[in-house]
């Protein structure tokens, strides 16, 4: 079995953040999203892993590698624009030839792995395997139609839903599914729909079933997905310290200090962790807070919130709670009078001011 996984997509939902940074490599947990997938089907067993990027930009292969490091073989095949699920299937069906494989979305995250669903794809013999997921906005995602334990319809975003679940970002086929890619057409915004591409297969007679995840599933889409997200992963990371904590300091909870992190007369309730040879001084960082490589903090508060690269805060006198700053965002306290507040802030930017 091998893997497909995708990393394209504008990301239209997170901007600013993606006017310069590839959505899937937004760090969760001090880890790119993409990582997470990548870790996901090596844990499974598998080897070879397709991964479809947009053509305009070779962050990820830069970014990701030859697959060494996870033990997978990495081929990259690039989009030329993004023009629907299925039509990332269809593009990649010299890399996958005959063989079942697992398609991934890469900027969803999911507790407990993917072998289970693989399992249950191959004890049932079907020729497509779907993860369904209870959300509160199903209307956002594709939508099965249950009759019992079938499916036996699936319309994508669909203004009136037919029942709570999404089909999730995990999907596993055999090789039925690129005769439904390549017979499918575009829908009225102009991609090929994988939803219209499981319709097919379910109006041909082909097998599908379905596995529900009970545990936790986020699609990274949105700001608050990506802060729930963050939240959910230190929860269940160990405990570690490389770094240096001062006598002065004190960390309750469970704190992650990645080498060369420095604390510094400061508290840290955890869950949290903090990056390579970051700096925090005088300062409170809460829970549920990520904060990248390379930052300082000093004199300020922190709390439920993503701090990437190359950050610095300082003297803010209000604590920053259930934000996302990307690379190199500085924030600090205005000198001189009279008090004001001075913005330079980017397109599609979103900002609160109490």
């Amino acid at each position: 079995m091998k893997a497909l996984i995708t990393s394209g997509g504008r990301g239209t939902r997170l901007r600013p953040i993606t006017h310069t940074q590839n959505k899937h490599l937004i760090p969760i947990a001090n880890k790119p999203i993409l990582h997470y997938a990548i870790e996901a089907v090596a844990e499974a067993g598998i080897k070879e892993i397709g991964i479809v990027y947009g053509a305009e930009s070779d962050a990820v292969p830069r970014a990701i590698g030859d697959g060494s490091q996870w033990g997978v073989h990495i081929t990259y095949i690039p989009q030329d624009a993004p023009l629907g699920l299925a039509h990332v299937v269809k593009i990649s069906q010299d890399f996958i030839g005959d063989e079942p494989f697992i398609f991934y979305l890469g900027d969803n995250m999911v507790v407990g792995g993917v072998k289970r669903f693989i399992e249950r794809f191959q004890a049932d013999g079907a020729n497509c395997h779907l993860t369904l997921a209870k959300v509160k906005d199903p209307s956002r995602f594709g939508v099965p139609e249950l009759d019992g334990n079938r499916i036996v319809r699936i319309e994508e975003k669909p203004k009136n839903p037919k029942s709570q679940f999404a089909v999730a970002g995990i999907y596993i086929y055999d090789s039925s599914i690129f005769e439904a890619v390549n017979a499918i057409k575009p829908s009225a915004r102009g991609e090929l729909e994988i939803s219209d591409a499981h319709q097919y297969l379910l109006d041909h007679g082909y097998k599908i079933t379905y596995s529900e995840i009970t545990g936790w599933w986020k699609d990274t889409g949105k700001p608050n997905d990506l802060l729930e997200a963050n939240r959910l992963v230190l929860e269940n990371l160990p405990e570690r310290n490389e770094g240096e904590v001062d006598e002065q300091s004190h960390l309750t909870g469970k704190v992650i200090l990645e080498k060369g992190a420095r604390i510094i007369n400061s508290y840290i309730r955890g869950p949290v962790i903090i990056g390579e040879n970051t700096v925090i001084q005088d300062s409170y960082i809460g829970p549920f807070t990520s904060i990248y490589h390379h930052c300082t903090i000093k004199n300020s508060e922190v709390e439920f919130s993503i701090i990437m690269d190359h950050c610095k805060i300082t003297d803010v006198g209000i604590r920053i709670e259930s934000s996302i700053l990307g690379s190199e965002v500085e924030i600090t306290k205005a000198q001189g009078k009279p008090h004001n507040h001075r913005f330079m802030l980017g397109a599609q930017s979103y900002l609160e001011i109490a």
